[in-house]
């Protein structure tokens, strides 16, 4: 062997030993990975599209009419008192804590991470991801698993989520010292499409910690970019309210135990869940009447018909949102539409609308779809595809309770 071919394949030697070394820098492995995920997803897609399905109604529409405001359901706790109006100070900045930008598909543990910094924990974004999103390509986190883990990791602090809330919401809690989550619309840079018609629309949590009325603006940290971008990010109230109603306008506080009576007594009537999403039938039902063209108001119809269990009628709103357009993500990130279609027996469209949503990743990481699109195979007779959907949510999402709860149900082991 000459001199010269030995030098070639020590230096190639060398120059692997040094890929493989840098490959175990989390950041770098974490940025190839995902730039793997973007590419294959997009091959996947430009060849072969997924597209939404169009829904064939179970009632034709013109016979849907928005619904009257209903009586108030009972209680199922105490209700807060009404607030009384106090007037709001014109500016609170609540001091913002140390900056962390997100991992990839990490925007929740990341704005979470920042959020409990504000309470004296102590920890990172990975701790949080560990325990709601230990599969990297999982890209989705619900409030119900950031609360999850308040609640069993953060011990000390409670924490509380619901929709309806308004720009007075936001300052009032503020103003009293809670820094709020909010989940809105966002959009993708165009190197993250998922194909050549990808929408770029997806959804982000922020953490608002601010607000100032001369300028008619909030105070964000914003996970997404990097400091210098989003740090103190200034947010005008409009934006934030345009964005945040795709997402039915949700919010998350987070408090110590002593200081419920405080949030009760700020949240009001909304403190009550079964009140709250009452609050928001009402205002779903008189923004679709105002404008029957309105895709996310029929979408949050439909969320608040089928929390009522009133599973047909809600069907229908989704029916009515899906044919006038959604988002391509939107069942990545909101549920509400699989069990209505189950539940009303839509079977076959469940079937679409779920292989629709995790197809495009690669036809996996969204274990919710996986569940539902395993509940619709099992009511078809299809015992077999239906645990191995299940199996496969787990494997997404492990300790997944619902999936768990799915394979006991029908005798099969996690």
């Amino acid at each position: 062997m000459s001199k010269r071919l030995k030098l070639i394949l020590i230096s190639l030697a060398g120059l692997l030993l040094l890929a493989f070394l840098l490959y175990q820098i989390p950041s770098i492995q974490s940025r190839l990975l995902w730039r793997y995920e973007v590419w294959t997803t997009r091959l996947r897609n430009t060849i072969n599209p997924v597209t939404i399905p169009t829904p064939i109604p179970s009632t034709p529409f013109p016979t849907f009419t928005p619904l009257p405001p209903t009586p108030t359901p009972a209680a199922t706790s105490p209700a807060a008192p009404t607030p009384t109006a106090l007037p709001l100070p014109p500016q609170v900045w609540l001091t913002s804590p140390t900056y962390e930008k997100q991992d990839i598909n990490n925007c929740g543990p990341a704005t979470l991470s920042m959020m409990l910094r504000m309470y004296g924990w102590e920890g990172t974004q990975y701790d949080i991801a560990n325990i709601v999103k230990p599969v990297k390509q999982d890209r989705n986190v619900n409030p119900e698993e950031l609360r999850y883990y308040i609640l069993n990791e953060a011990g000390w602090l409670r924490a509380e989520y619901r929709v309806v809330g308004t720009l007075d919401t936001l300052k009032r809690l503020l103003a009293a010292g809670y820094p709020v989550l909010v989940e809105v619309a966002s959009k993708l840079d165009e190197q993250d499409a998922n194909g050549p018609n990808d929408d770029l629309w997806d959804a982000h949590y922020l953490l608002v910690n601010g607000y100032d009325d001369a300028e008619q603006i909030f105070i964000v940290q914003d996970s997404q970019h990097g400091v210098d971008r989003d740090a103190d990010k200034k947010i005008p109230y409009e934006n934030l309210e345009r964005d945040w109603k795709p997402f039915n306008y949700l919010y998350m506080v987070i408090y110590f135990p002593q200081d419920e009576a405080e949030i009760q007594s700020i949240l009001g009537v909304d403190w009550d869940e079964n009140l709250n999403r009452q609050r928001a039938l009402d205002l779903a039902s008189a923004q679709v009447t105002a404008d029957a063209t309105d895709a996310f108001a029929w979408f949050n119809l439909g969320a608040s018909l089928t929390y009522f269990e009133r599973y047909q009628e809600g069907a229908q709103a989704f029916d009515q949102a899906f044919t006038l357009g959604l988002p391509q993500r939107m069942t990545r990130y909101q549920f509400w539409p699989f069990s209505a279609y189950f539940n009303a027996d839509r079977i076959d469209y469940l079937l679409e609308l779920t292989e629709k949503t995790y197809k495009p990743i690669n036809g996996w990481y969204a274990e919710e779809a996986l569940l539902w699109h395993g509940w619709a195979l099992y009511r078809q007779g299809d015992l077999e595809g239906a645990i191995t959907d299940w199996r496969k949510a787990l494997q997404v999402r492990p300790g997944y309770t619902d999936a768990i709860y799915a394979l006991q149900f029908v005798g099969a082991q996690p």
